[in-house]
């Protein structure tokens, strides 16, 4: 590296993929660790946090043995390289971004902006089934007789007709299928296969569904259905059941009749299938998708990717879905583009119709987003102001649904907490109507278990969730 080169990457001041350091020290390794389990990035060692060069000792042994406390204690071997300055050693370490987890110390941590922090329960979690993809897995022994094969030759005609797909056809047989579109791993249908084309795939993923709510006001429910079987009858499904809870009206130009819905129909196709094919299916939690009178409500197990913002989601971007086997099995038979157009086609269906641009709300736990009609702002929907709920009573918060307090309380306790912790989190006081309503009913159910199994009433007791 240049001595130009590195000052002007000090100019540009520490962020999530630079760091400096006056001087190696162990902390470094926590940094080091931090960078390869993020976005990589680059540690400049002799440089004062507000940029100054100050140098650092890099003699022969004192820069072997950096090199190796590295290797020794993260297991990874970065790029090493001395700079002088002005008769001074800058040591530059670049980290590239690790595809296993790096622990330094028996803790494994990420980048925050400009901070190194350790990750917690949730988050560890996450990390590491990042690249063990739900689709691929095969790990249960699943038959052909469990696969429904006039589904697979609907897709394979579907995809004929529409031209992307050419090397199979009727005459293919559904192992060859399975074994070109990688619904197979080591000979062994995959769950991606089952999903797509099983027969009754909730048979081993129960919450491989979507419930579709329809509902007056947030707590008084006039409608309800789910939307269940593979993933092409669950999306065909589900658009039937939220158009059974919309209106619709006609327009008649000459002789012919066009049918006016509430909401454009193309940013409903695009978003229950953005539901199905973007959600993650390790989470034991439904899809929902709840449809007032002024909105309609989508929820999906599984926040945005690492390092995605909504507003990248919502600019130019790539396609980069969480479940690619089955997203290019939609893509084939064209019911998705695969350029990273769907959230575009949702944005300019809404605008052309004058409605307002959908809200969202995104953690690493679930993607929420909302249509408003036309007209409607959230000042006009009072129900969505938390403000105005009683916190205090027995009774179920206007804000959530039982269901949905539920749904919290599984995604909540993916780590074991508290009988308080847990009220807490779903803004319940009344520990008497938690324990009959909630509670009890989880773990009667094996959704949540104790802890402590031999002290069900110790004061340490927590609950988890059950996988």
């Amino acid at each position: 590296m240049k001595i130009e080169e590195l000052k002007t990457i000090i100019h540009k001041d520490e962020n999530k993929i630079l760091e400096f350091k006056e001087r190696f020290k162990d902390e470094i390794l926590k940094t080091i660790s931090a960078f390869a389990n993020s976005s990589g990035g680059t540690l400049l060692v002799g440089v004062k946090d507000n940029g100054e060069i100050c140098g650092t000792p890099l003699k022969d042994k004192a820069y072997q043995d950096i090199i190796n406390k590295v290797l020794n204690r993260t297991g990874i071997t970065p790029e090493f390289e001395k700079v002088e300055v002005d008769d001074k050693f800058v040591l530059v370490i670049e980290v590239k971004k690790s595809q296993i987890p790096i622990a330094f110390d028996g803790r494994y941590y990420k980048r925050v902006g400009n901070t190194t922090r350790v990750m917690n329960y949730d988050e560890l979690k996450q990390f590491f089934q990042r690249d063990m993809r739900f689709e691929r897995l095969s790990d249960r022994v699943f038959s052909f007789e469990e696969i429904d094969s006039e589904a697979v030759y609907r897709f394979i005609t579907s995809a004929n007709n529409n031209g992307r797909l050419t090397v199979l056809n009727k005459d293919s047989s559904v192992e060859e299928i399975f074994n070109r579109l990688s619904l197979m791993e080591n000979g062994k249908i995959n769950n991606a296969a089952i999903l797509l084309f099983g027969k009754n795939p909730q048979r081993y993923f129960d919450t491989a569904r979507v419930r579709i709510v329809h509902l007056k006001d947030n707590i008084t429910i006039i409608g309800d259905k789910w939307a269940s079987g593979n993933l092409f009858h669950q999306y065909l499904e589900t658009e039937e059941a939220i158009k059974s809870y919309i209106n619709v009206r006609y327009e008649i130009k000459g002789m012919e009749r066009t049918d006016i819905w509430d909401y454009p129909l193309e940013a409903i196709r695009e978003s229950v299938a953005n539901a199905l094919l973007h959600r993650d299916y390790f989470k034991p939690i439904t899809t929902q998708i709840k449809v007032f009178d002024d909105k309609i409500w989508f929820f999906n197990p599984g926040g945005l990717s690492e390092d995605w913002t909504i507003n990248r989601l919502l600019g130019l971007h790539a396609s980069e879905p969480r479940n690619p086997i089955m997203f290019n099995i939609f893509y084939l038979a064209g019911l998705v583009e695969s350029v990273g157009s769907g959230m575009g086609r949702i944005l300019s269906s809404l605008k052309a119709q004058k409605f307002p641009e959908p809200e969202f709300e995104v953690n690493h736990n679930a993607f929420m987003m909302v249509f408003r009609k036309q007209g409607i702002t959230p000042q006009d929907t009072p129900q969505d102001t938390p403000q105005d709920t009683p916190q205090d009573t027995p009774q179920d918060t206007p804000q959530d649904t039982p269901q949905d307090k539920i749904q919290r309380l599984l995604i909540f306790c993916s780590q074991p907490r508290s009988r308080d912790e847990m009220m807490k989190e779903i803004n319940i006081k009344d520990r008497k109507h938690f324990v009959q309503s909630y509670l009890r009913p989880l773990l009667e159910t094996g959704k949540l278990r104790r802890t402590i199994t031999d002290k069900p009433s110790s004061k340490n007791q927590k609950y988890v969730t059950v996988d």
